[in-house]
């Protein structure tokens, strides 16, 4: 068989191959040259993936193999058939959870594609995060729709906390203010009332909260949002709006954060079941 001249490096993985081209192409840069190809193999999983890379490898003068698998058959298979074939190859991913190994004691999952879906999970964390900043206090109705998860309250019933917090969870959460003057948006009354959540409250610990947030900000305690006559219209408003939509209520008094979010949890996760 006439050898096709190369050089050709083989980026072979049980996952994406992401990792080890990477290392290839760093490898390659120091070496001011831009005629090495890289060829990314992933997914090898099989035996039979294995030989089809090396017959691959075979076919060049010039080649060599370096592989990030986890699966430790797959990985030795690659080692033994590279090796009898003389084909050079380096294992990134054996030695280096060899080294972690031991020194944590612990044993590697050998389960491919762990990194992608770490990272994956990071950034369904931040658009979480980013939907519950841009759909907070009613900013957006059109929020209303696309959320997991929508808490409607009065305010000073912890609608925001509990959105940043249910994000971290990689919940996409809209929060909408129950205000007797403006009138909820229909969008509020369109979407399923088993995703929406109402929160209430005692009217003396609302009454409590609302009169320490105005001495926080400075202001006179006599305001009108801080009197009791205005906390019972507001919560009764509130009341009457969640009732229309048919949602599920947690009462979130002298309740901390994560109390009320594992609330929330369970109650969206008994709705998911079928």
């Amino acid at each position: 068989m006439v050898k096709v001249e190369g050089p050709v490096i083989f980026a072979v993985s049980d996952s994406i191959g992401e990792t080890a081209e990477l290392v290839a192409k760093a490898a390659i840069v120091q070496f001011n040259s831009s005629h090495v190809e890289i060829r990314r193999y992933p997914y090898v999983t099989e035996e039979e993936d294995v030989a089809e890379v090396v017959e691959e490898a075979k076919k060049y003068k010039n080649s060599a193999i370096i592989c990030t698998i986890v699966i430790p058959n797959i990985r030795k298979k690659l080692l033994e058939l590279a090796e009898s074939n003389k084909i050079p190859i380096l294992d990134i991913m054996g030695p280096m959870m060899d080294v972690i190994s031991s020194i944590t004691n612990i044993s590697p999952k050998l389960e491919p594609g762990l990194v992608r879906r770490v990272d994956e999970d990071y950034f369904k964390k931040i658009e979480a995060i980013e939907f519950a900043v841009k759909y907070d206090d009613g900013k957006d109705p059109r929020g209303l729709a696309k959320a997991d998860v929508v808490l409607v309250g009065v305010s000073r019933t912890s609608k925001t906390p509990l959105a940043m917090y249910l994000a971290h969870k990689r919940l996409k959460v809209a929060n909408l203010p129950l205000v007797p003057e403006v009138r909820p948006p229909e969008e509020l009354f369109r979407i399923d009332p088993r995703k929406v959540v109402g929160l209430t409250i005692q009217p003396e610990i609302l009454y409590r909260i609302r009169q320490e947030r105005l001495k926080a900000l400075g202001l006179s305690c006599d305001a009108t949002y801080a009197s009791m006559e205005r906390i019972l219209k507001e919560l009764e408003y509130a009341d009457k709006i969640m009732k229309k939509i048919g949602c599920h209520r947690i009462d979130v008094s002298n309740k901390a954060v994560e109390e009320v979010a594992a609330k929330i949890l369970e109650i969206i996760n008994k709705e998911e079941e079928p």
